[in-house]
């Protein structure tokens, strides 16, 4: 018999409750991978079920690998066999694997990666596009992607007339679809929608997988989207003895099309439900989850619950309200020292979290300089993205016209009607005449080959080069001076132009807004601040990436920088939950565009719960954008943590909230921070 008396008694009733719809809904940090994991061995080792009946799903194979792993120490390997433990697109593919030829496909085929369909859906491109407009297949992909997600087929796609890369998928989707089926292909979210298609319309298929599970467990039902809902539920038709884990107030992946309703639903959509409520927080200390449900209780549709725990209020929640973002990074890295030189913390009990990628800069900065490791878990370190480095590119060879790598990445960005060929000759004839690039670009005219109209676009670009280079060498700030080079360069609308997804497109404008800040920081801190110095610094940061330095971080001690979206599941006993502002957590397009912040809400619920024993907020009264300093509004979630679990620090003078902390009269936060750092 297995052993259950570890359970607290809503996990032991979800454990025990075998037969029938089942809905857990599991708060976070309850304990829901043990309920999972016990059940089934509950199933097993109590109930003698067959392991071969058994399907547990979730959404990543470490996921399910951990799960398969828990289930062996419980039950033994030997009792395992059988079972089924996998991912979505696993379950899809067994099905797939054995009935695929019910759709007209052979079983031999192959799975499209996604360099395969962005040159599938490229060449389909040139053939559907008539005009001489440029299509981005990637953009084009994720709109069919978007419609397999929610089971719609190629004649009943939709789009909308106003997008026009929509308007492109419509033509191509069919012709993808068709091209694929001849190939004997399929793609990644095919595995899905056929699996469906063959569940939905063949009933000896459906008949075949219903009796092969008679028990049926779907891990973070809450991201689940149209396609899996589908899946399950006709599996779950047959034998009725299905269990769905799960929070509604951890659904942060409505972007990419879970859909949160599918849980809410769930006892409408399966009649003689029970719902079960973890509520037992086995993570987070009081004061944290006190926020945590103040906050999520403010979404209207929601399955009420209250996170609680039993280990103790713990320490209040730290508001650190500093002047800007440079001041907002150095607060963390000093906090984080401090916490480092009173209890010899490792440094991997850290974590800042924030809402958009961009905001990493000014922390990486911070971190660099004060030589601390980190890793950037789900990005790109800011001076590698894309984006970045065409502006950099600029700044490099205005600062030293030498460096021709440089200039020939932005020889043409954006676009000015230099091609290839003309770049190939310049640099040909720079070879053979011993003359650097830069100088050959100013003696164009003398290059055989070079039209006319070419020849003054060139000189155009060399002149403009020349008078940037002059613009630096005088007086003045280098930040604002790098402004005005990208706003007479068009890069913002060279980036909207050049990408169809907005929401991405405006990440990347972001990132470019986020290279003048720095250089804006820069002049703070060095006085006679020049171009040349500010990229003796980057060029610094590209030294350590290329000695190795940031290998050695990588799963080891170092602190952790991630997204919000990205810290889902996992938990650190100290975490920054920085930029606290309205525009920014609540992102500023679900202010102004989607007209909703219930996702933004759940998000800033998912980053107060990642924290164990001591949380920090963080948010500014100015912040830069390109380069300028503007007032900053506090964000509207802050309003809605109890006052009495917060700890208000403001410009290193501590604001005690809480009377029994008034007492103690406690001095500047930084002031005492510094001096125990001597």
């Amino acid at each position: 018999m297995l052993d259950l008396s570890r359970l607290n008694p809503e996990q032991l009733a979800a454990v025990k409750h075998t037969e029938g719809p089942l809905l857990v809904l599991a708060g976070a940090g309850s304990g829901k991978t043990g309920v999972i994991t016990y059940r089934i061995a509950h199933l097993i080792l109590n109930k003698k079920v067959p392991p071969d009946q058994i399907l547990a799903v979730t959404f990543t194979n470490k996921a399910a690998k951990e799960m398969k792993e828990r289930v062996e120490h419980l039950v033994g390997r030997k009792n395992c066999k059988g079972i089924v433990l996998s991912t979505f697109h696993s379950l899809g593919l067994r099905v797939l694997k054995r009935d695929i030829e019910c759709l007209g496909y052979k079983k031999n085929f192959s799975i499209y990666s996604t360099a395969d369909q962005v040159g599938l859906v490229r060449q389909i491109v040139r053939e559907v596009n008539s005009s001489s407009k440029k299509y981005d297949a990637e953009q084009i992909i994720f709109r069919i992607s978007g419609a397999k997600n929610k089971l719609i087929p190629p004649d009943r796609f939709t789009p909308n007339p106003t997008d026009e890369v929509e308007m492109m998928a419509a033509l191509v989707y069919p012709r993808y679809q068709s091209a694929l089926k001849a190939y004997n292909a399929i793609d990644f979210d095919d595995i899905i929608m056929l699996t469906a298609e063959l569940l939905q319309h063949h009933p000896k298929v459906l008949q075949h997988w219903q009796d092969r599970f008679s028990y049926i467990m779907v891990d973070e039902y809450q991201d689940t989207n149209s396609s899996q809902y589908l899946l399950v539920s006709s599996l779950a038709a047959g034998c009725g003895n299905l269990c769905v884990v799960g929070d509604d107030d951890q659904s942060i992946y409505g972007w990419r099309g879970a859909d949160v309703g599918n849980i809410l639903d769930f006892e409408k959509d399966f009649k003689g439900c029970r719902t079960i409520k973890l509520e037992q927080n086995y993570r987070s200390t009081g004061n944290i989850l006190d926020a945590a449900n103040s906050v999520i209780s403010n979404n209207k549709v929601r399955k009420a619950k209250k996170l609680w725990t039993a280990t103790g209020t713990g320490p209040l929640i730290d508001l650190c309200i500093v002047q800007d973002d440079e001041e907002e990074a150095t607060s963390v890295v000093e906090r984080i020292q401090l916490e480092r030189f009173k209890k010899d913390t490792p440094y991997s009990d850290f974590a800042i979290l924030y809402r958009t990628n961009s905001q990493s800069r000014a922390f990486e900065e911070q971190l660099r300089f004060e030589d601390i490791p980190y890793v950037l878990v789900g990005g790109t370190q800011f001076f590698e993205r894309k984006e970045v480095k065409d502006t950099i590119s600029y700044l490099r060879v205005i600062a030293n016209p030498m460096d021709e790598v440089a200039l020939l990445r932005i020889i043409n960005f954006p676009k000015r009607g230099i091609g290839d060929h003309t770049v190939i000759r310049i640099n040909q004839w720079s070879l053979e005449n011993e003359v650097p690039l830069f100088e050959a670009l100013g003696r164009v005219g003398e290059i055989e080959g070079v039209t006319d109209v070419i020849r003054d676009k060139v000189l155009a670009f060399h002149d403009l080069l020349i008078d940037a280079s002059e613009r630096f060498h005088g007086e003045g700030s280098i930040a604002e001076k790098g402004k005005d080079l990208f706003e007479r360069l068009g890069i913002e609308s060279e980036i909207y132009r050049t990408i169809d997804d907005q929401k991405a497109a405006r990440r990347k404008v972001e990132n470019v807004e986020q290279v003048i800040n720095s250089m804006a920081a820069y002049e703070e801190r060095v006085p006679a601040a020049t171009l040349s110095g500010f990229m003796e610094k980057v060029s610094l940061m590209d030294e350590d990436r290329f000695s190795g330095k940031d290998k050695k971080e990588h799963g080891k001690d170092a602190v952790t920088l991630m997204s919000l979206h990205s810290s889902k599941g996992l938990e650190f006993p100290f975490v920054f939950l920085v930029g606290m502002e309205d525009e920014i957590l609540p992102h500023k397009r679900s202010i102004y565009e989607d007209d909703s912040i219930d996702e933004e809400r759940r998000l800033c619920y998912v980053g107060i719960t990642r924290a164990r024993q001591q949380l920090v907020m963080t948010r500014t009264l100015f912040r830069k954008k390109y380069g300028k300093l503007q007032e900053r509004v506090p964000s509207r979630f802050l309003d809605e943590i109890p006052p009495a679990v917060l700890n208000v620090i403001q410009s290193g003078v501590v604001k005690e909230t809480s009377e029994e902390e008034a007492e103690k009269n406690a001095e500047g936060f930084f002031a005492k921070m510094r001096a125990m750092m001597g």
